[in-house]
């Protein structure tokens, strides 16, 4: 018998995992799951204050982890409490907008934005396919951008961001091969310009927004919840665009 909508949409008593949840789209998801009835554990390297206070406010009491995940023994704290259903890695670095031919810190911002924006998910990927795959299944949801299918042409978006983010949308097709045999949907969602503390200082040129505005982070939100949901269990390896018609793959 087919799924109700309520059924379809339910995450009761399904512990997901939300990095970057201090601001911006991953503190929206964390919402948008509490909502769909997730339980939460929330990961970002800034405080988690403000994302916990508006949780507790809907009765909804969240585990953390503060820390960068890159630190070694960091990813395996996710995973050490309990069995998770769904991994969403919304956590991710725009670097500097000094432009990276005059920037004289170039190598070392090169460096880390790689580190944070691929090889993170990597390996965030890595240990929880790993660890959904052995508790019967589950889904990993990675955060990519616009700008990693068009390169950035709307702004002056800067090489280390642009190939990091190409790189993480051939990343979700990668993972989506190796994990689906294990049960573990992978997915992307690849936002285009959203209002955010990271795009506070971007100027954006409005005449390329159909809809006439920038993105909420709500709006990007409601989508990443969509695909830890039984309603998205033929969704693999899929990118799916959330730009407000700004550019169509």
């Amino acid at each position: 018998m087919a799924l109700s909508l309520p059924e379809a949409l339910d995450l009761s008593g399904q512990r997901i995992v939300v990095t970057g949840a201090a601001s911006g789209i991953g503190r929206a998801t964390a919402s948008a799951l509490a909502s769909l009835g997730a339980d939460l554990l929330l990961a970002d390297v800034s405080s988690l204050d403000a994302t916990c206070a508006d949780l507790i406010a809907h009765n909804v009491v969240p585990e953390t982890v503060q820390g960068d995940l890159l630190t070694p023994g960091a990813i395996a704290r996710l995973f050490a409490s309990g069995p998770v259903r769904a991994v969403v890695h919304c956590a991710g670095i725009v670097p500097t907008q000094i432009p990276w031919d005059q920037d004289p810190n170039w190598e070392a911002r090169f460096a880390r934005t790689m580190a944070v924006n691929v090889r993170l998910p990597i390996e965030l990927g890595h240990a929880g396919i790993a660890h959904m795959a052995g508790n019967g299944g589950g889904r990993l949801i990675l955060i990519g951008s616009l700008a990693g299918w068009h390169g950035g042409t709307l702004t002056t978006t800067p090489p280390d961001y642009v190939t990091s983010k190409g790189g993480l949308h051939a990343l979700v097709r990668l993972l989506a091969r190796k994990a689906a045999p294990g049960g573990v949907l992978v997915n992307g969602v690849a936002p285009g310009p959203v209002v955010t503390p990271f795009s506070a200082n971007i100027d954006f040129p409005r005449e390329n927004f159909p809809l006439g505005r920038m993105a909420t982070a709500e709006e990007i939100a409601w989508p990443i919840a969509f695909l830890c949901t039984k309603g998205a269990s033929n969704f693999c390896g899929e990118i799916v665009n959330v730009n407000g018609g700004v550019f169509f793959a």
